[in-house]
Parts: C-alpha cells; structure tokens; sequence
C-alpha cells in the first residue's frame, strides 16, 4: 500500500502535462472554427464586369486611338481589384455569371494635338480625351455614371492619352462609393424587384 502513493502521484504528474499540452491545440481548433464561420456567414459576392467596346460617339476617332484606350482599359481594371472577373465583349463567359455588370464608354471630346509641339514648348501640343463611362446591371440599371478625362501634355505619343484615360477611369470606378458591397447587393438578380436606381453623376 505505501508503493502506491508515488505511483498515483507521479499519474496524476502525467495526466496533467498531458491535459496542459493538449488544450492550447484544442482551443486553438476551435477559434479557427468559429473564425471560419463567421468569415463565410453572410459574405457579399463580387461582382465581375464585362467591357463593351469604346464608341466613339460622333467624332472622327481613329480606330487605333478606340483599341488602345479600350486595352487599357482592361488591363487597369484588373489592377483595381475590384471585380472577380474583367470581361471583353462577346466573352460567353458572362452568361453564366449573375453578378455582372456592364461597362459602356461613349467618347464625347477629341482635341488632337502634336508630339513636336509637346517637344519644344509646354503651353500647346496636348492631346485631349474626354469620355460618359457608365457602369451598368445587364438589365439596364445604371450604377456609375461620370465623365472622365485624359491626356498627354508634355512628352509622350499621341496614344499616351489613352492610357492616362484608362487608368482614371478605372480609378473613379475604384473609388466609388457606389461600388461599395451593401450597395451593390440592391442590384443582385435576387433583389431585382426592387426597381431602378441611378448614381449621381460627378
């Protein structure tokens, strides 16, 4: 009988560090669940968008100046991060997306100008782009509306416009307040019967 004392103390030794080792992974274990499920509960979806071609409105634009503003425009949307999916036009792709918004951009200004010019004084040369870029619900509703301008006033090709349009375009539509997740949810094919909604313009 007095052998046993030692043995059960030195058990009870053991089964504490055992417990005391094994309750920081148990409770780690489960902080991760709870984060885990609270992180998936209620997330917004992100919305993708889909790119339509530059119009070029009534104005004599050439067509190099519509596809370099229109890959521009692609590659600084994506840049943004703002959306799961930058679409072209005529992607099927978009079909099979609900949350899909439109972009259509309309020219409405031209002011060509003169890489020499540019070269030699700092008051003439620029070269002016000014477009009505609206973001829309496939069904028509519009989100976004803002006119947006470019340009290239010092060194730099004509096309350099086109860049610098692009990437102000895309970021007026990162900035935007109404691109916001709460907001964007009114749009969602879930919530349509909700009726039509214009943004204020800029």
């Amino acid at each position: 009988m007095k052998t046993s004392k030692p043995n059960s103390w030195i058990f009870c030794v053991v089964t504490s560090i055992a417990i005391a080792l094994a309750l920081p992974g148990l409770l780690t274990g489960q902080t991760a669940a709870v984060k885990s499920s609270g992180g998936s509960s209620g997330a917004a979806p992100q919305w993708s968008v889909q790119v339509e071609r530059i119009d070029p409105g009534q104005l004599e634009l050439a067509h190099s100046f519509q596809v370099s503003i229109y890959e521009n425009l692609l590659e600084e949307l994506n840049h943004t991060k703002r959306f799961k999916y930058v679409l072209r036009e005529g992607d099927r792709k978009g079909n099979d997306i609900p949350d899909l918004l439109v972009l259509r951009t309309m020219v409405v200004k031209y002011t060509p100008g003169s890489e020499t010019k540019r070269a030699v004084t700092t008051v003439s040369g620029a070269t002016k782009l000014t477009v009505q870029s609206r973001l829309m619900t496939r069904d028509g509703k519009i989100v976004l509306d803002c006119t947006v301008q470019g340009n290239v006033r010092f060194f730099g090709s004509d096309l350099r416009a086109t860049h610098n349009l692009a990437r102000n375009i895309a970021k007026v539509i990162k900035q935007s307040s109404s691109l916001k997740s709460e907001r964007l949810a009114r749009y969602s094919p879930v919530n349509s019967d909700r009726g039509r909604h214009t943004s204020p313009g800029f």
